[in-house]
């Protein structure tokens, strides 16, 4: 009985092989996947697609043996480094986080107090940013990450919070509010369409009124 095959585990290969016929330069792969704003981009050769169907279908730009231990993903480095924020007396785990519907959209939490209160003045309908964010916003560009297609990001699109994987991504899986959000005299809503109410549960009932991308990283 001959050698039992097992699978190619590279990104992009997928093949099937045994340790007996494996030569070098026999399995064709990519380094890793980069998702950034709904597009797909190989970290290794930067060819890059909207579609994932196409861009699974890019042959790999790299050669090698095949092998059965899955590649490390890991985020890409940020060319600045990132501006010291205030260390809070206890900080949230993911977990409380995930549960808590305000943090998972990026609003104010008060129980968790991971965001940043958006600040308004008494005479303008127009949310502030804060020094703070400005500072960022000019001097650090968006941080790209590299993730596994399959691993759970949670969306940080206004109004959406939800759950999901790059793999399923697409042009209209995202139901969320482009914004801004508007605070002003006691009265919450959305500028995008319009719609104001009085209670903070309210305003977080108000339907999504755009389609798009999820997005797992709200500085890009």
């Amino acid at each position: 009985m001959g050698e039992r095959k097992v699978r190619c585990q590279r990104i992009a290969c997928d093949a099937m092989f045994t340790e007996d016929d494996n030569p070098e330069g026999c399995c064709r792969y990519h380094e890793g996947p980069i998702f950034h704003d709904g597009m797909k981009e190989w970290s290794c050769c930067k060819q890059r697609s909207h579609d994932f169907s196409m861009f699974l279908q890019i042959p790999g730009c790299k050669t090698g043996k095949h092998t059965t231990e899955k590649p490390i993903t890991k985020a890409a480095p940020s060319p600045n480094k990132p501006i010291p924020q205030p260390l809070a007396a206890k900080a949230p785990t993911d977990a409380e986080r995930a549960n808590c519907a305000r943090c998972r959209q990026g609003f104010f939490c008060s129980d968790h107090g991971a965001q940043v209160r958006q600040v308004l003045s008494k005479d303008s309908t127009k949310p502030l940013v804060s020094p703070a964010n400005s500072v960022a916003n000019a001097t650090v560009p968006p941080r790209t990450k590299v993730v596994d297609i399959n691993e759970p990001q949670v969306c940080k699109n206004k109004g959406c919070g939800q759950t999901f994987i790059e793999k399923d991504n697409h042009e209209a899986a995202c139901s969320y509010h482009p914004g801004p959000a508007i605070f002003h005299d006691r009265i919450k809503g959305w500028k995008c369409c319009d719609v104001h109410v009085k209670e903070f549960d309210e305003f977080m009932e108000i339907p999504p009124c755009a389609k798009g991308w999820h997005n797992a990283n709200p500085a890009s």
